[in-house]
């Protein structure tokens, strides 16, 4: 799994922080959490390529999420993308989308298919799944988690006592079938051991919530909006975002292992406070700058 932070800023840009944009990366996967203006100039900068994308997830319709849209789509059409890109987005996606695409003249070059987010498990693969969950903010906006389906893998010391290390009978044991080799049972139970699947949660545009706790619960890694200081807590209840403290409590309190601050007010130059606030509450804090990129 790789995260890139394309944008970490909020409202307006900064010559350091572009607009709210998440590059995730897992195996074949090439996913895309909202779309900020200037999303595909930050992919440029970064190496990625637009025509690996699978997959664009908008949380909500604030221009800072989702006005790059229309760029990224032009630029797939004039690199002659062939898949059938998955765009999904709140209430209102068929019309959101029109609106962007009517707003210039693309062509009809890209096939796209738009899906409407309710809360729930929004994709449901073979090895992971996405969940999304309404969150509190001025519009109807989403947080996601991203969860890898747990790994059953082979004990190969223990396999070594009926002489078998390499066999296409093994796929059985790793889908939890007993088997029988040279006339001994051998268990899954024995000869495998469950992997814990990654959990990885975006929070994105929100007040303080239940919601925001109850999605991320248990993350190996919380990726969480981080608007305003403490100093601004009453601007951020105004406004329905989350303070640096804020996130911190959702980190502590759905027992989160690490946890990384986005989208930050242009009013700060630097965010060492805002770490330093968040860190009163939970230890395990990093604040994200543009083009960083996180192995997970």
């Amino acid at each position: 799994m790789k995260l890139v932070f394309l944008g970490t800023g909020s409202m307006q840009p900064t010559k350091e922080r572009n607009l709210s944009s998440t590059y995730f990366n897992y195996e074949a996967e090439h996913i895309l959490f909202d779309c900020g203006e200037g999303t595909q100039r930050q992919m440029k900068i970064s190496g990625l390529k637009p025509t690996k994308l699978t997959r664009i997830i908008i949380s909500h319709f604030h221009a800072d999420h989702v006005i790059g849209l229309g760029g990224i789509l032009r630029n797939l059409e004039a690199n002659d993308y062939k898949e059938t890109l998955m765009i999904y987005g709140p209430k209102g996606i068929e019309k959101f989308f029109n609106n962007i695409m009517n707003s210039a003249y693309y062509g009809n070059g890209v096939k796209v298919k738009l899906i409407e987010i309710k809360s729930g498990i929004i994709i449901n693969e073979k090895k992971f799944k996405i969940q999304a969950i309404q969150l509190d903010h001025s519009v109807q906006s989403f947080g996601f988690a991203f969860i890898e389906n747990d790994k059953r893998k082979i004990n190969i010391e223990y396999l070594k006592k009926f002489e078998l290390t390499q066999h296409p009978i093994l796929g059985d044991l790793q889908r939890g079938k007993d088997i029988v080799w040279n006339k001994k049972k051998i268990t899954a139970k024995k000869a495998t051991y469950l992997v814990k699947g990654k959990k990885i949660s975006f929070i994105w545009d929100t007040g303080y919530c239940e919601n925001a706790v109850k999605l991320a619960k248990d993350s190996d890694l919380l990726v969480s909006e981080s608007t305003f200081s403490i100093q601004e807590k009453e601007k951020a209840k105004q406004y329905k975002h989350l303070t640096s403290e804020d996130a911190a409590k959702i980190a502590k309190k759905s027992k989160s292992k690490k946890l990384i601050l986005t989208h930050f007010s242009q009013r700060y130059k630097e965010t060492t406070e805002l770490k330093k606030e968040a860190q009163k509450i939970f230890k395990e804090v990093e604040c994200a700058e543009d083009f960083m990129e996180v192995n997970i």
